[in-house]
């Protein structure tokens, strides 16, 4: 018999999560939740170096940090990394992860939006204040998004942050990653409580598609490592683009679907269902 430390990978991907309801309750009511041992270390270290090798050869091309717009000094961003790898798919495929995304939002199953690598390098500047769904022509709020860490991330690395409980906030939705974005969302939350805590190698958190989160710099001399993936409803359906990202999201990541119809596409395939 395979154990926890001998499993194939892939296996370990696979093997259900024993989410607690208290975990539900939290991620519901504050909008986001992080999992201790989501992800073994066995895992992470067997897909980290083909994410690594994407990610390096997809932003070779990038100008210098300091050349960078805040956004562009934020962190090396590349997508959809399942349609070049195939050790990358089985990761972003987890069905561990998918699961976990779909008992969080109660839904009966749940779809690929997409994924993303974020790569903070060292001295990369900090990620502003925003809220995902900014980005996501989505008809509800049934989306969320794995932050999956590929090491351990001290606080003076740059980990995630979540304003608490933020997701029920209106005003800044309307703003996209921004020095704007930083100074009127961090004004609108200076009342909300903040969880800035780090992430220890294997934790995972999920956020809520509207939660207010930023990330601060990285001021050690070690590239902080992340691999993301991005889950919705698998009934959820396209809403009309209600700004230029979300068109842009809507040709990048829905192409065919009109307003009201299921995303259904090959970039959208179901990754779990009860």
């Amino acid at each position: 018999m395979q154990t926890a430390t001998t499993a194939d990978p892939r296996i370990l991907l696979d093997a259900p999560y024993a989410l607690p309801a208290s975990a539900i309750a939290h991620y519901r009511s504050a909008g986001y939740v992080k999992l201790p041992g989501a992800l073994s270390a066995t895992a992470i270290a067997r897909y980290a170096p083909d994410i690594a090798q994407q990610v390096s050869e997809q932003t070779r091309d990038l100008p210098p940090l300091g050349a960078r717009s805040t956004y562009g000094k934020a962190f090396q961003q590349v997508i959809n990394l399942w349609r070049r790898n195939e050790a990358v798919r089985a990761l972003v495929f987890s069905q561990r992860l998918a699961r976990i995304a779909a008992e969080l939002m109660g839904t009966r199953g749940v779809r690929m939006y997409h994924d993303q690598a974020l790569f903070k390098e060292p001295g990369g500047g900090f990620t502003p204040w925003h809220a995902d769904q900014q980005y996501w022509p989505l008809a509800s709020d049934r989306c969320v998004t794995a932050w999956i860490p590929l090491q351990a991330v001290p606080l003076e690395m740059g980990p995630l942050a979540f304003a608490v409980g933020s997701q029920r906030i209106l005003a800044g939705r309307e703003l996209g990653i921004s020095d704007e974005s930083e100074q009127v969302i961090g004004l609108t939350l200076a009342d909300c409580a903040k969880d800035e805590g780090s992430f220890a190698l294997g934790d995972v958190s999920f956020h809520a598609g509207w939660i207010f989160h930023r990330a601060g710099p990285n001021r050690t001399d070690t590239l902080r490592a992340v691999m993301t993936v991005i889950y919705m409803d698998v009934d959820m359906r396209l809403a009309p683009p209600g700004n230029g990202n979300q068109e842009a999201d809507r040709q990048g990541f829905c192409p065919g679907v009109a307003a009201g119809e299921i995303i259904d596409t090959p970039l959208n395939p179901v990754l779990w269902t009860a």
